[in-house]
């Protein structure tokens, strides 16, 4: 029987970058209306699917910063890169958030506003992204959720640390000549996660570096790194949809169990790579729709804290009002700041090839060049990934 037509991996990406977004819109919309709630599902449940695509999405971003890597491994445009990804639309939205909606809503005077210290802090603590600062004077003070403006952005700086491991990796020269090192790091991330406890709405024991909790950075990079491990042994480790449900049939029976926060990486991580390589091909064509994750994610917190201050009260009326305007937010950030910024990203200088030997054997014609994520870096949608979703439990 022939197998359906398989459509390009970044394409896959992209998509589920969006519906994940998407599902942690919703899953927000429990707590933001009742904050005894940590999702959409009876907290007996134990079980959010934001908190399941957040764990895909990280393992999904270790695949994709390691392909970065291997694709141009240079330290500095590597660098340069990721600010161009992961900055532009924060402070967007961090600087939208302190100057326009706050003086808006606040229920400080604006003189009082604009003198406090918090106001000015929120927008260098947050562009900081290790520094977070959630609240903001005087700002959704009389929402039921009173205690951030924009709660989604605490795993940005997760994420950025994820950058800097494949970073690390890379500059030492691990993945090419100790690959199995990836495999060590994820090992010693697991024994750390278990030892700090952490799990969905709980950051777990160990403390914190600067405002970013121990237990939860070390649950989020377990993810990262079996992306890590996946694509470093790509050639050797198949990517089954039938291992993928097995997976999903594990965790479901187990997902009560202690065992359940360690196999859950494992199931939403390889379970999203799957997905994006088996990723219909009917579907490709829709990219200008799908890319918008990103500014979905960092503007979806504080649209929906204005929708519950014009009656939005209930999770399902917020939900239902929310999705449309948070996706046009994501398209407009997309269209008018992530790609302007990611265009910038061809004036960065590289290296020259280096000329081939004259007797190096040349490759079959009639095969065509490879297929790089270079050659398409005038399509920056299909080369950098979005930043990890945030957990929804923020």
């Amino acid at each position: 029987m022939p197998q359906a037509p398989k459509a390009d991996p970044n394409t896959g990406f992209a998509w589920l970058r969006m519906i994940g977004a998407l599902t942690v819109i919703v899953d927000h919309s429990a707590p933001l209306t009742d904050a005894s709630r940590l999702t959409v599902f009876p907290t007996s449940w134990n079980l959010s699917p934001g908190y399941i695509a957040l764990m895909g999405f990280f393992a999904m971003s270790g695949y994709q910063i390691s392909d970065s890597w291997r694709q141009d491994p240079s330290w500095w445009r590597f660098s340069a890169k990721r600010v161009l990804r992961l900055w532009p639309p924060l402070l967007v939205v961090v600087l939208a958030t302190a100057l326009v909606i706050g003086p808006l809503v606040s229920t400080a005077s604006l003189s009082e506003y604009f003198s406090a210290r918090g106001t000015w802090g929120y927008i260098v603590h947050n562009a900081g992204l290790y520094t977070l600062q959630h609240r903001l004077t005087g700002v959704f003070d009389n929402n039921p959720y009173p205690w951030s403006a924009n709660g989604a952005i605490w795993t940005l700086p997760m994420e950025l640390t994820g950058y800097l491991l494949v970073l690390g990796f890379g500059v030492a020269g691990l993945f090419r000549r100790a690959p199995w090192l990836t495999v060590v790091l994820m090992m010693i991330l697991i024994g750390l996660d278990r030892r700090l406890d952490a799990s969905m709405g709980n950051p777990g024991h160990g403390g914190s570096f600067l405002q970013v909790p121990f237990g939860s950075l070390a649950s989020f990079l377990v993810a990262f790194s079996i992306g890590m491990v996946l694509h470093a042994y790509r050639d050797k480790i198949s990517l089954s949809p039938f291992v993928a449900w097995s997976l999903v049939g594990l965790q479901i029976a187990i997902h009560t169990t202690k065992a359940g926060a360690l196999t859950l990486p494992f199931m939403a991580g390889y379970g999203a790579l799957v997905l994006a390589f088996h990723w219909p091909a009917r579907l490709e064509g829709y990219g200008s729709w799908v890319f918008g994750s990103y500014g979905l994610y960092v503007w979806g917190f504080p649209v929906q804290q204005l929708l519950i201050m014009a009656g939005a009260n209930t999770q399902w009326s917020l939900t239902a009002t929310a999705l449309p305007l948070t996706y046009l937010c994501g398209w407009l950030s997309w269209r008018y700041i992530e790609a302007p910024t990611l265009s910038l990203r061809r004036y960065l200088p590289r290296a020259k090839p280096r000329r081939a030997a004259r007797t190096a054997p040349t490759s079959d014609p009639s095969a065509g060049p490879p297929r790089r994520l270079e050659e398409l870096r005038e399509r920056p949608e299909l080369i950098e990934q979005q930043p990890a979703v945030p957990a929804a439990s923020a």
